[in-house]
């Protein structure tokens, strides 16, 4: 059960939806209490029925706002997103659901509407549940349709890079005989030779190469649009995505690979690159 309680759960800091939430729950409560008429509201005047409803529709805005918009402003390192969880959710309902029902305490003890006794005051705990309940019940559908987006944009991406990696690559030579087509997600990394590059790809459980007379900015341009794919060092073009490991030493980094038997450099300006990328 505890470790259920210290569940992540986003903490809703949306300063545009939480006022959007805010007036459209104390309309709904103003709507709500003029039409069933609870707590004997019904045997008022219509002057002080009046009064009365939009009083608690005030009451409940003024608690929301200072639940919702000040109070996550002035303890910013109470109300953090990445800090929440469902425990701190729980007593931060509880906590907005004590406040709208003080509230409405004090608000009918200041009209001396009526006599308070227990009864009385269980009642409008319960009328202070329902904008709660109502702003529990957005939280939940906005969390449900985040994780349902992030969800669908996961997907997107997977299918996306499935699409890529088995795309053909065209290395075109200036002599056609030594043309070289592969798939993207077989290019281990590509190395400049003079007027040549050699290309270096994964064939099965063994790494093939090729020469072709093309030149290393040629083949990025070629590659461009492949992130994972990038330039280490003025000589040569990695895909990350086959690295076997990196190494660090009094010289700079080196990059390995586990079928090719020799390493790779990084130049200082490619390392914060290459970080990201793995």
């Amino acid at each position: 059960m505890l470790k259920f309680l210290r569940n992540p759960y986003p903490f809703n800091d949306d300063v545009k939806q939480n006022a959007q939430v805010i007036f459209i729950i104390s309309i709904g409560v103003f709507v709500f209490l003029f039409l069933f008429q609870p707590l004997q509201i019904d045997v008022l005047a219509t002057r002080e029925k009046y009064f009365l409803v939009i009083g608690l529709g005030v009451i409940t805005f003024l608690s929301f706002s200072l639940n919702l918009l000040i109070l996550p402003q002035l303890l910013p390192r109470i109300f953090v997103n990445r800090t929440w969880n469902i425990k701190k959710e729980i007593l931060w309902d509880l906590w907005i659901l004590f406040t709208v029902s003080v509230g409405y305490y004090l608000y009918y003890k200041a009209l001396g509407i009526m006599v308070f006794g227990f009864e009385v005051i269980i009642k409008l705990i319960l009328i202070a549940i329902i904008p709660t309940s109502v702003l529990i019940s957005i939280n939940r559908n906005r969390l449900l349709r985040t994780h349902l987006r992030t969800a669908r944009e996961i997907n997107r991406k997977l299918q996306d890079n499935r699409e890529i990696t088995e795309k053909l690559v065209h290395f075109v030579s200036d002599y056609q005989k030594d043309t070289l087509s592969v798939k993207v997600s077989q290019i281990m990394l590509i190395r400049s030779a003079g007027n040549y590059i050699e290309v270096f790809w994964r064939q099965g459980a063994e790494a093939s190469h090729q020469l072709i007379r093309l030149t290393l900015t040629n083949a990025e341009e070629v590659l461009k649009e492949y992130k994972f794919i990038m330039r280490c060092h003025r000589s040569f073009l990695v895909n990350v995505n086959h690295l076997d490991r990196v190494e660090g030493n009094s010289q700079g980094y080196r990059i390995y690979f586990e079928t090719i038997d020799f390493a790779i450099p990084v130049s200082k300006s490619y390392v914060n690159k290459l970080r990201e990328l793995i």
